[in-house]
């Protein structure tokens, strides 16, 4: 998995695929937006609403952290289902729809890859992706389709609860994936999502997944989305320079034949807090005989392996995580995770 800073904010893709164009329009600053007497974007202020008087959730937006890519865990599947995700997982997710630049399905926008802007209108609202197709979300009371041509982002209709906009999606194709680790879904996958918007600068997104022939039950995420200001969108062009395809070899079975057990005092050296910039706060704990990783907004906690004392593999992320300790106390005070990119050090608070 590959981290890509993009527009001053983080964004997480899999593989250096895309082409993107310049910017364009550098620092100029959005118009109509509520401004701090610095200049800056006032994100705490009121959220605008529309004519009708609802919460108006047009703007530019990136979800937090990694949004829905690592934070599907501890869902049960289906026998067929588990089998799939668990060849994906060994393969540390190198047959992703998005290495062979086809579009995210499902997990589109609300994955932390890309910014995506929400354009609200009367009878219909859009929402535009950096990397994916766009979405045509119907609020003209009309239905979802009765025979549904099966597509990749799905069809969607939506509708207003109080100041909630919840929408329904259906008719997804079986070729997407939900997160970046391979959780698979069947075409009777239905999405709800559930916005809202508290204030000017933060959306607040709930996704219900029900796949019954994929997962045992349903299952719901919390998210978050940040409002991106003085930014536009960038030509995305994923085949323009695909380069990476044939590269992607590795497995997880191979990292773990080198595991190591590494001792319980010394693991217990390792719990904490960590901030990793640009990704926010990491717990590390003790699960049993080994470490796992908590990231934000609700990922939950996520085994590693050891390969080394200090070096354990994070099969979530594809990297490698490696703790470091302080030249003069010798105590643990940070950790660096290593993935195609580059290191990224987060210091212990």
């Amino acid at each position: 998995m590959m981290f890509t800073s993009k527009i001053g904010t983080t964004s997480v893709f899999l593989l250096s695929l895309a082409s993107t164009a310049g910017a364009q329009w550098i620092n100029y600053p959005t118009p109509g937006i509520p401004r701090t007497k610095d200049g800056k974007p006032n994100l705490t202020a009121r959220a605008p609403r529309s004519p009708d008087g609802r919460p108006d959730l047009s703007g530019m937006w990136i979800m937090t952290g990694l949004g829905s890519a690592t934070n599907i865990t501890d869902t049960e599947m289906l026998p067929a289902a588990q089998a799939l995700y668990n060849k994906r997982l060994e393969t540390y997710g190198n047959g992703d729809p998005a290495a062979s630049c086809l579009p995210e399905g499902p997990r589109a926008g609300l994955a932390g890859l890309d910014p995506f802007r929400i354009v609200s209108s009367r009878y219909i609202t859009f929402v535009l992706h950096e990397a994916n197709p766009f979405r045509q979300i119907f609020t003209d009371g009309r239905p979802l389709p009765k025979e549904m041509n099966p597509t990749w982002m799905g069809y969607s209709i939506g509708r207003w609860d109080g100041d909630t906009f919840v929408v329904t999606t259906a008719g997804f194709n079986d070729r997407g994936w939900l997160d970046f680790v391979g959780k698979p879904n069947s075409e009777a996958l239905r999405v709800t999502e559930r916005f809202r918007r508290p204030d000017f600068g933060h959306l607040q997104v709930e996704i219900t997944y029900d796949d019954p022939k994929t997962y045992v039950r349903p299952f719901t995420l919390k998210l978050n989305a940040t409002f991106v200001a003085d930014d536009e969108l960038i030509e995305n062009v994923c085949l323009e320079n695909e380069k990476d395809q044939g590269r992607l070899v590795g497995k997880l079975a191979d990292d773990r034949r080198n595991e190591k057990k590494v001792p319980a005092a010394l693991l217990a050296e390792y719990a904490g807090t960590y901030l990793v910039e640009p990704f926010g706060a990491w717990k590390v704990a003790v699960a049993g005989d080994t470490l796992t990783i908590e990231m934000p907004d609700g990922g939950g906690r996520q085994r590693v392996f050891a390969t080394a004392d200090n070096k354990f593999v994070f099969p979530s992320t594809g990297g490698i995580v490696t703790f470091g300790r302080d030249a003069k106390t010798n105590a643990v005070s940070h950790l660096l995770l290593t993935i195609v990119e580059g290191d990224f050090r987060g210091d212990r608070k």
